[in-house]
């Protein structure tokens, strides 16, 4: 299994289990050309959500499974197309994975176990204090100008970013241009939940959609 794992992970950020030895300056440039090749709509503030999803998950805590089960349940409900990958990990540090809803409606993994492993993994986040994020994002931030990156709409992302930092409140939607063109369908998992209770599952398995 992790000769397979290894292999589909080899297009994605390099700072992952397969490759340990890149700088973390890599990392963090192959998570942006990552996104860039695979999401070219993405705009600053969606480059942003990217990272910010690494550290804090979905952004959000889940104080009632039963929310979370009916919300899933809408989405499978009024989705008849599941664009992206099964998976892929966040940011440059992997800690969490969005998991495609096709791996749910094609009858890969059980409903039950991904709702488990998604309310888990959420209710288990510590957030880092927001002086560490904070300079984490700096960081990200440097390795953007660096590589002389510009987004449509950015000086109104980074204007609205900037009054999201001084309240301390992280949380960012996608923009406009990324949700009409990205069809992608997903909940946020653990690295850890993700390796001990969705990769088993998608070991020696085709998709098939449930009638």
């Amino acid at each position: 299994m992790k000769l397979i794992f290894c292999l589909l992970l080899f297009i994605l950020p390099g700072n992952l289990f397969c490759q340990n030895n890149i700088s973390r300056t890599d990392s963090i440039r192959n998570s942006l050309l990552y996104q860039k090749r695979n999401y070219p709509s993405s705009q600053y503030r969606d480059v942003y959500k990217n990272f910010m999803q690494d550290f804090y998950g979905p952004g959000h805590l889940i104080n009632n499974k039963m929310v979370a089960c009916d919300n899933l349940k809408k989405e499978l409900n009024s989705t008849a197309i599941f664009d992206g990958p099964d998976f892929e990990p966040t940011g440059f540090k992997g800690n969490f994975y969005r998991v495609n809803l096709r791996l749910i409606a094609y009858g890969k993994i059980p409903y039950e176990t991904f709702l488990n492993a998604f309310v888990e993994s959420v209710q288990s986040i510590v957030p880092p204090e927001p002086s560490f994020w904070m300079n984490t994002w700096e960081e990200i931030d440097n390795v953007i100008r660096d590589m002389n990156w510009h987004f449509s709409n950015e000086e109104n992302d980074r204007i609205y970013l900037k009054e999201q930092f001084e309240k301390e409140d992280f949380v960012v939607h996608h923009s406009e241009s990324y949700n009409e063109n990205v069809n992608f369908h997903y909940r946020i998992i653990s690295k850890e939940n993700f390796q001990k209770i969705i990769l088993p599952f998608l070991e020696n398995k085709k998709l098939r959609k449930k009638d």
